[in-house]
């Protein structure tokens, strides 16, 4: 991941919220929702944490109105950024594939 665009999506206004919320996949409008967010304010700004490597579409789920709709989850369990006198260092951990596959089985379970 580019340090630069990683600091650049987490300086704007919503994106570390959706990332918090994002532990989950949800929907455009399900962090609208819950975030109080403007919904186009959301769209842009899953749009900028995915292209950052921030976040990532996890899925295309059936909605309750019976159509196709994105759901999104965090790729980062971890940033940290240290800032020296000069410089400044963006450090990611990324969410673990099998920690991954241990949410996708769990929300499943709870599903059925």
């Amino acid at each position: 991941m580019e340090s630069d665009r990683t600091l650049a999506a987490l300086g704007n206004e919503y994106n570390p919220d959706i990332l918090r919320a994002a532990d989950e996949p949800h929907s455009a409008q399900e962090f609208s929702e819950m975030l109080d967010i403007p919904i186009a304010t959301c769209y842009r700004r899953i749009e900028e944490l995915t292209a950052a490597g921030l976040l990532e579409l996890h899925d295309r789920v059936l909605s309750d109105e019976h159509r196709r709709t994105n759901v999104y989850r965090r790729e980062v369990d971890k940033i940290v950024i240290r800032f020296d006198e000069d410089d400044y260092n963006v450090s990611v951990t990324e969410r673990p594939e099998v920690k991954n596959k241990l949410d996708d089985v769990w929300r499943q379970i709870a599903h059925d």
